[in-house]
């Protein structure tokens, strides 16, 4: 099994859905920021050119939420029991893939790379913060993001709220989000949480946003 990876918080959810699962695997680092994805050969895996990909048995899995949920189903673990508990995990667990990760994502793009456009910052810092009033709303009455077990909602989320401080760091990261908190306190304290920050502490990729940087992460815009 090969974990193509970079320490980005969505490679991130990958790294903890494989530790829960105990399984073994090898990483191959994918420096984004000098543009290793951009390769032929990265894109025969992923043709939309992005980290996480896992490769497992001949199977190739792209896209972070697809990588979960595919492990998820492949392993029988993370996932609940019955119609209704399933319709309720799927909800949340697209909830996240489409709107906290994403937005989380813009939100540190307008913020921190471009903020030539108070429109577009006022979109997404407003936006997220909105994402995670409804995360809050649910986390008051349900004690996991998917329903009454730890499971793959938990996975999804726990790499973009642990950067919640950096997404969010102008309105305070978590500080008006105590229910988020104290579920994030408890996911992070999971052995297979320190096994992930563990990886992402033993790999170093390029961090500075030069030109080559940019073109590489954002090759649309030039």
């Amino acid at each position: 099994m090969k974990l193509y990876f970079h320490t980005a918080p969505n490679p991130m959810k990958v790294a903890l859905m494989l530790e829960e699962l105990g399984l073994s695997y090898d990483v191959v680092g994918v420096d984004t920021r000098k543009g290793e994805q951009h390769t032929e050969d990265f894109k025969a895996l992923n043709p939309n050119a992005k980290v996480p990909v896992l490769e497992d048995d001949g199977a190739v899995v792209f896209d972070s939420g697809a990588i979960v949920l595919w492990l998820a189903q492949k392993h029988g673990r993370f996932l609940p029991t019955g119609d209704h508990a399933m319709a309720e995990c799927l909800s949340w667990y697209f909830f996240l893939t489409t709107g906290v990760s994403p937005f989380s994502g813009q939100a540190v793009h307008f913020t921190r790379v471009h903020k030539d456009s108070e429109y577009a910052t006022r979109r997404y810092t407003r936006e997220i913060a909105r994402h995670y009033r409804v995360l809050d709303d649910r986390l008051a009455t349900s004690p996991f993001i998917g329903g009454a077990e730890y499971g793959i909602c938990d996975i999804n989320a726990w790499a973009w709220v642990r950067m919640a401080g950096f997404v969010m760091e102008a309105d305070g990261g978590l500080a008006n989000y105590p229910n988020v908190q104290a579920w994030f306190d408890k996911v992070d304290a999971r052995p297979a949480a320190a096994r992930a920050r563990d990886l992402q502490a033993a790999h170093t990729f390029k961090t500075e946003n030069d030109e080559a940087a940019m073109r590489a992460m954002f090759p649309q815009n030039f």
